[in-house]
């Protein structure tokens, strides 16, 4: 039997990290070959071609080396791959995968995947990780469904998963969607059906520059006036609650909004921003009536990746209708 051909790039990240000294912290260490050879079950799944494209922390990684990543996993398609997988750290997996799902045109698979303890810790969950991220991406089930999440044995949608949890092994999940399946055995059981996928052109800009910008008790409004002025052309808004923010700042998002998009999303990690239920000064409505956006399930961290990608493809005047997808339960 002629087995399927599968690239996987790593980028770096905690599934990658060894403690080189008692007494220090794990810093990025093992390389593509390395973690292979970590998880001998792969060999027999598929021939796979592996590459190490950055040895990296994720919280360092930036849109134009995502781009590079999109550009290399593209082309492993284009070459004959029946399935790409990507390892990287967990930190800023949630926002990468959202990044790729945006732009990823194929219906084959692309798996991100990651780990909670580090390779040379007792129990490290790296390998195991690696290798449901595999059959995942192997599964014919999985063709058609974009980009998907794998991590402790759940298969999550790029655009619901969230890292919910500092610390624990468990640290996954998507809140109010649930996850899309489960590795079973050895085997991706969907629990929901494929839906349809718009992926965007590529950015043909990559100096853009969208702001967060989380709302706090008793904040003041210093950052937020000098937005404007500083070369951002976006905003996104960590609100309180259902997407509000105090008076002062409702002020200043009457006057961002004539300068460029801003966005409002809730702060709180789960559930929708309102639309027509709060009419104070700072509340929905009037945020609304000013001229800003709701985000409705869209965390604003992904709001953030989705307005970059949109100004990078001159498409940002597509951001309402954008919105409006994540506004009802998909």
């Amino acid at each position: 039997m002629t087995l399927p051909t599968l690239a996987i790039g790593t980028l770096g990240g905690t599934l990658s990290m060894l403690q080189a000294a008692a007494g220090e912290g794990v810093t990025p260490g093992l390389d593509s070959t390395q973690m292979l050879a970590d998880a001998p079950q792969l060999a027999s799944l598929a021939r796979i071609s592996a590459k190490t494209l950055q040895m990296l922390p994720s919280a360092s990684l930036s849109f134009i080396q995502l781009i590079d990543v999109l550009y290399w996993a593209k082309a492993q398609v284009e070459e004959g791959a029946h399935a790409v997988v990507l390892t990287q750290g967990t930190d800023t997996l949630e926002e990468v995968a959202y990044f790729l799902e945006l732009l990823w045109p194929f219906d084959a698979p692309l798996i991100l995947t990651g780990a909670m303890r580090a390779a040379s810790e007792p129990g490290a969950d790296g390998p195991a990780n690696l290798l449901a991220a595999v059959q995942v991406a192997l599964d014919s089930q999985s063709r058609g469904r974009g980009v998907l999440v794998v991590i402790n044995d759940q298969i999550h949608a790029a655009e619901h998963v969230r890292k919910t949890e500092s610390l624990a092994m468990a640290a996954f999940s998507s809140p109010h969607f649930g996850c899309e399946g489960l590795l079973i055995e050895g085997r991706a059981c969907y629990l929901k059906p494929a839906r349809p996928r718009h992926p965007l052109p590529e950015p043909w800009r990559l100096d853009q520059r969208v702001a967060l910008l989380e709302a706090d008790f008793a904040a003041d409004t210093l950052l937020l006036e000098q937005v404007a002025g500083l070369g951002y052309e976006g905003l996104v808004i960590a609100g309180f609650g259902a997407g509000h923010v105090p008076a002062a700042w409702a002020k200043c998002v009457g006057y961002i909004v004539t300068r460029m998009p801003v966005i409002v999303a809730s702060r709180t990690g789960s559930g929708p921003t309102a639309r027509h239920t709060y009419g104070f000064e700072g509340g929905e409505m009037d945020l609304q009536r000013k001229g800003a956006l709701m985000a409705g399930f869209l965390c604003p961290r992904k709001c953030r990746v989705l307005l970059w990608v949109l100004i990078g493809c001159g498409m940002d005047d597509e951001l309402e209708h954008w919105l409006e997808e994540y506004r009802q339960p998909r």
